[in-house]
């Protein structure tokens, strides 16, 4: 029902995803949920299996530092910093300087740590820079000498993966692998260990998913991702993290800061009655954002949020400040991150519905309805109470910077203008 007020505000409604939305995002048609680049490859892949499981256990965290290397080894096989790595694999290095993987060290976490004991750097360090090299004293069993500050500052780097004790580990190698030119030749770092569990899900489990008895609100872990992933249907159809997010195995990791990634996800339609709207007239619009394609809650996490906007505009294409309304997707919690305040996120094969009402005043002319993502939304508000009123300490002035970035991560995911008359 249509209040007597001029300004109607947005009523948001959770709906089953069904067939029917006709618009995506890119403008193009829709066909299917699986319409992801790279899934093919891995697609119908066997659950993870015992033996992985006891894999990852013993791989992850905490990392022990790697010791001395073998005597054969020269420098560069010896090395640990991602640069070495690229001598050799160069694709995979200039995937990864892309990624935020690489910015993992960033203004923003760095910005805290140093304010930080060293308890609770160690524990933000597990994922964020997670070898003991890249500890130094805060890590027991690792002395000073071994700590080195420029690869802590690389963040998230390629041995932090695939190299324990210098052995390294990898996947299995593809079909189209090259083959080694002298095959009685000695193999650079002597090879690698095979493992399949590089191509799982749980792989990626330790930095992406809380344990049950971790920190959570309002029943809920704060970070759910990998369980969010493994309630869906993808696990079924055996489509992993890797397959959307490293596609033909790229170590890119593009996610919600990609608009394309995101496009390739979610459906948007807009429903609007058409017709002659006067002066006085309800223009109503209902708009449907479903997550088709993503593998996990859209958006996961408490950090992005998703603001569905409507407005409308004058006869010079001016905004009508009275007539903006917004609705969020997204789950908001308190910056102390003592209470959940809503969650109005999208699980997969799910969709949500916000339905715009508004009176028409006599100088409008279309109204425009406008999807925007904020990758870094709660980032931006936590960096902005921080360093208000001149508090930051010695990392202020990387928060600063880290601000800078959450405000330039802002895109319209889509935006279209509908005729009033």
């Amino acid at each position: 029902m249509v209040a007597a007020a001029s300004r109607i505000f947005f009523i948001i409604a959770w709906v089953t995803l069904l067939p029917g939305c006709d618009e995506r995002v890119d403008g193009r048609e829709p066909t299917g949920s699986a319409e992801t680049a790279g899934r093919a490859e891995t697609a119908g892949r066997a659950p993870t299996t015992e033996a992985e499981t006891a894999f990852l256990a013993n791989h992850w965290k905490p990392i022990p530092p790697q010791g001395p290397p073998p005597e054969h080894f020269s420098t560069l096989e010896s090395s640990l910093a991602p640069e070495s790595c690229g001598a050799c694999h160069l694709q995979q290095y200039q995937d990864w300087q892309t990624s935020l993987h690489a910015k993992s060290m960033g203004p923003g976490i760095w910005g805290q740590l140093i304010e930080m004991g060293s308890a609770d750097a160690e524990f933000c360090q597990g994922c964020h820079a997670p070898l003991a090299e890249q500890m130094g004293g805060t890590h027991s069993g690792v002395s000073d000498a071994l700590y080195d500050p420029v690869l802590q500052q690389q963040g998230l780097v390629c041995a932090a993966c695939h190299v324990r004790n210098h052995r390294r580990f990898g996947p299995p190698p593809r079909d189209d692998s090259i083959a080694a030119s002298d095959p009685g030749a000695p193999l650079p770092h002597d090879g690698f260990s095979v493992q399949t569990a590089f191509t799982k899900g749980d792989f990626c489990r330790g930095c992406h998913q809380f344990e049950p008895g971790e920190f959570a609100l309002n029943g809920k872990l704060i970070e759910n991702t990998f369980e969010e992933w493994r309630a869906s249907p993808y696990p079924a159809q055996g489509i992993h993290c890797q397959d959307c997010h490293m596609p033909e195995r790229r170590h890119l990791w593009r996610g919600i800061h990609d608009r394309t990634m995101v496009a390739e996800g979610v459906e948007i339609r807009v429903e609007i009655a058409s017709g002659d709207h006067q002066e006085g007239d309800v223009v109503a619009a209902t708009i449907t954002v479903a997550n088709t394609g993503v593998g996990h809650y859209f958006p996961t996490y408490v950090t992005p949020k998703v603001f569905v906007r409507g407005e409308l505009l004058d006869m010079e294409a001016r905004v009508l400040p009275a007539t903006v309304q917004q609705a969020t997707i997204g789950r908001e919690v308190t910056l102390n991150l003592s209470q959940e305040l809503f969650d109005t996120r999208i699980p997969p094969g799910e969709k949500r519905s916000v339905v715009y009402e508004q009176r028409v005043p006599a100088q409008a002319g279309r109204l425009r309805i406008t999807v925007e993502v904020h990758p870094d939304h709660f980032y931006r508000q936590f960096f902005e109470s921080v360093l208000a009123g001149g508090r930051g300490g010695t990392g202020r002035a990387e928060l600063q910077s880290a601000l800078a970035a959450t405000q330039a991560s802002i895109y319209t995911l889509y935006q279209k203008e509908f005729a009033l008359r």
